[in-house]
């Protein structure tokens, strides 16, 4: 590092960094250099990344120095980030965390990728994470688990956990994540940084290879709302692609952070802190919330009664998506092929049972058999109408209240190997999430305690296209606490 470097930039967030760059303190090569060293010590016990594309940083870094230069630098300008590895990048590989598309490089750059780019911003590189999105936990990747920056032995999440898992360790300032039934929120709960999945049309899935289409949404990771503000404001908006992308102005999320929560009402709902959930997780929340009515805030308790069917409903409706979604990979076109395949037949069959992991193969029967002639009815379509009844419990809370609040996830992040064998568990991790993406809703994990030596977040629920109104209620709390400032003592 150069000795005229501010001490400890890793430790700034991407908007203090943004402002760091804006008065010429430091060059976006410096700061890259920065960011690339700390990936270089610490990765490979974090095993965070699968592909580091230092040269290309580098290069980005001194283009987005020269546009400053220029006096056409943004907000974003210069600031290095991190793509989890489903998001396509030209020339580059896209791996999805998976040996079927370990060898694919992406002839293209997916929506989000294109727009943070257009923005100016330094990709140090792709994050790893669960194949193709399906896991809780980290742990289904074909490059190994990531490993959770304040316990090495326990999980970060899923299936975000190497973007969650190289933000908190102060690997990247920022990076990008995908939520398909509580995938940016429950790793950014458990590596204790903010990550925000927007309403389902917000943010472009252009690119962003499909696990189940009506579920995904992409969304940042960062430090702090403000940080997620910023990047969000980068990302959303409509794209002509993407033929569930909404056609609606982006506002401006940063102008919009500092409205006081006065009157505002927050919704608890009942469901959310009964059984199941962890004692001390629950006190840690409760605490939270405490501090929101201090901030003037109102709290009333509501009732989401078909929460409980959201885990059942999701598990038929994603793998009959994924199923259908993940039918293109067959060793044909792109993506893993087997040696010398007999005939057509065992090309298929054999590329895909090498290509694809235990849990993929798992989802993709299990959503094969929903949608076979004969269960179609019993099983899928029973599980959308409970899709609409989740729908409307939120609608009638919103009549009552302006955001939803309660933990994000049951229980602190758990061990390596505690639950890989237990599915059924593991799928219960999600059991706070994934009624939010049946809904389409806006929602927000922000750090705010410690059980032990493992974070807890608070998860908050917006209207549709409430994302400004989220971002709001978790900055104001930042402002008045220093949760997401704490970092894991080895990579502070």
């Amino acid at each position: 590092m150069n000795s005229h470097l501010p001490a400890a930039m890793h430790d700034k967030t991407l908007t203090e960094l943004s402002a760091g760059l804006a008065a010429g303190a430091f060059s976006s090569e410096e700061l890259t250099r920065v960011f690339l060293a700390r990936i270089e010590q610490f990765n490979p016990g974090l095993n965070a990344f699968i592909t580091v594309t230092a040269e290309a940083a580098l290069a980005q870094a001194r283009a987005a120095d020269a546009r400053r230069q220029r006096g056409e630098a943004g907000p974003l300008t210069g600031v290095p980030i991190a793509h989890k590895d489903i998001f396509c990048t030209n020339g580059v590989r896209t791996s999805c965390g998976s040996r079927m598309l370990d060898r694919f490089i992406a002839p293209y750059d997916a929506t989000v990728v294109e727009k943070l780019n257009a923005a100016g911003v330094v990709m140090l590189g792709k994050t790893n994470m669960d194949e193709f999105a399906m896991g809780s936990s980290n742990e289904t990747s074909f490059y190994g688990p990531v490993r959770n920056p304040w316990d090495l032995d326990a999980v970060p999440g899923g299936s975000s956990g190497g973007s969650a898992a190289a933000v908190a360790a102060r690997l990247v300032p920022g990076a990008t994540g995908t939520d398909t039934g509580g995938s940016i929120r429950q790793p950014a709960a458990l590596c204790g940084i903010t990550g925000l999945k927007p309403t389902y049309g917000r943010v472009s899935r252009w690119g962003m290879i499909a696990y189940a289409s009506s579920l995904d949404q992409g969304g940042p990771m960062a430090r702090t709302a403000e940080d997620c503000a910023l990047l969000l404001g980068a990302m959303a908006g409509f794209d002509p692609r993407d033929s569930t992308s909404v056609d609606r102005p982006v506002p401006d999320y940063v102008a919009l952070l500092d409205r006081p929560l006065a009157g505002l009402k927050i919704g608890l709902p009942k469901e959310y802190f009964g059984e199941g959930l962890d004692s001390e997780v629950a006190r840690v929340v409760e605490a939270a919330i405490a501090e929101y009515r201090k901030l003037g805030a109102e709290t009333v308790e509501i009732s989401l009664p078909n929460s409980q069917l959201a885990v059942p409903a999701y598990y038929v409706i994603a793998p009959a998506e994924c199923s259908s979604n993940l039918a293109r990979f067959d060793g044909v076109r792109y993506g893993h092929r087997c040696e010398n395949p007999k005939d057509l037949l065992d090309l298929y069959t054999r590329s895909r049972a090498e290509g694809f992991g235990a849990e993929v193969t798992r989802r993709i029967l299990v959503g094969t058999f929903a949608l076979s002639a004969g269960y179609y009815d019993a099983y899928y379509l029973k599980a959308q109408q409970i899709r609409r009844l989740i729908s409307d419990d939120f609608r009638r809370a919103f009549e009552q209240v302006d955001v939803i609040a309660g933990p994000t996830s049951p229980t602190v992040a758990f061990n390596l190997g505690e639950k890989v064998d237990d599915p059924i568990t593991m799928y219960l991790s999600d059991i706070y999430t994934i009624a939010v993406n049946l809904a389409g809703l806006p929602g927000l994990s922000l750090p705010v305690g410690f059980v032990g030596q493992r974070p807890v977040g608070l998860q908050l629920i917006g209207h549709y296209f409430a994302e400004d109104r989220l971002l709001n209620v978790a900055h104001r709390y930042q402002q008045v606490t220093d949760w997401h400032r704490r970092a894991p003592a080895a990579f502070a």
